[in-house]
């Protein structure tokens, strides 16, 4: 029998960074916030691993062998001594390099899975998190933290935004990561105090890169009832928290046809 995972959206409330890490990496200050809808994991006992991917954005997974779902099996797999195999089944909603860690979901839903599935300690899945990527160890979490270090040192946080609905929009351009790090400008603006009145630090530089980031923002800003307006991660999505379904659900009807959109709410 079949059993599935949840891989919520992630959101970066704010993201501010602080200065680039003796090992390439770069200390940040964030806040995580998940979303209800996402990618989705599914998975049962097998022999061998192996992964199998569906959904509107699966021919953009590339190499299936490299995917970050079998990274994190095969690393848990190593870590608790497991002999036991899985054939995993990923539905992938969202889009690929786009700020809201769909490959970190993924991953920190193959960890949480394979934990029930082999029946082993959690502890192992806390310690392969991170090792696979800065943000797998909130993902792992998906409930809302600070994240400070690299991100990957979490504390629990209470933004008050569990239920809000949230309307994500991505004009359908993906952004590396790494290359938009590498275009921070290397100022430090203060750390960050409260999530409301802080910032991304990396809109900026993604925006030089895909100026359509800021027509998205624009629009957002512009539509009734939205209270908080922000790009998530390193982009290009951004989102609007709305002050009620309503609202959202009328924004999300005049959206421009070719930007791709998921209409949700906070976890």
């Amino acid at each position: 029998m079949e059993s599935t995972e949840p891989a919520p959206a992630k959101l970066n409330l704010a993201l501010h960074v602080r200065e680039k890490l003796p090992d390439g990496r770069h200390r940040i200050e964030t806040i995580f916030a998940f979303c209800t809808d996402g990618d989705r994991l599914g998975g049962e006992l097998a022999e061998k691993l192996s992964l199998e991917a569906t959904g509107p954005f699966a021919a953009d997974l590339g190499d299936p062998d490299e995917n970050l779902v079998l990274r994190a099996a095969r690393a848990l797999q190593e870590r608790a001594g497991v002999a036991q195999g899985a054939a995993l089944r990923l539905t992938k909603n969202l889009p690929v390099a786009s700020g809201i860690g769909g490959g970190s979901a993924d991953a920190g839903a193959a960890l949480r899975l394979l934990t029930q599935l082999w029946k082993i300690d959690p502890s192992h899945a806390t310690e392969v998190a991170p090792t696979l990527g800065a943000d797998v160890p909130a993902c792992l979490l998906s409930m809302t933290a600070r994240g400070d270090g690299a991100g990957d040192q979490l504390q629990l946080y209470d933004a008050e935004v569990s239920g809000k609905p949230v309307l994500l929009l991505n004009p359908r351009v993906g952004l590396s990561t790494s290359q938009v790090f590498a275009a921070w400008n290397g100022e430090d603006y203060g750390p960050l105090r409260n999530w409301r009145t802080g910032r991304n630090d990396l809109e900026a530089p993604a925006i030089e890169q895909v100026p359509l980031i800021g027509t998205v923002l624009a629009w957002l800003s512009a539509q009734p009832g939205a209270e908080f307006v922000r790009m998530s991660g390193s982009g290009a999505t951004c989102f609007a928290i709305f002050d009620s379904e309503e609202s959202r659900d009328r924004a999300e009807d005049a959206v421009p046809r070719e930007w791709w959109r998921l209409a949700s709410f906070l976890r």
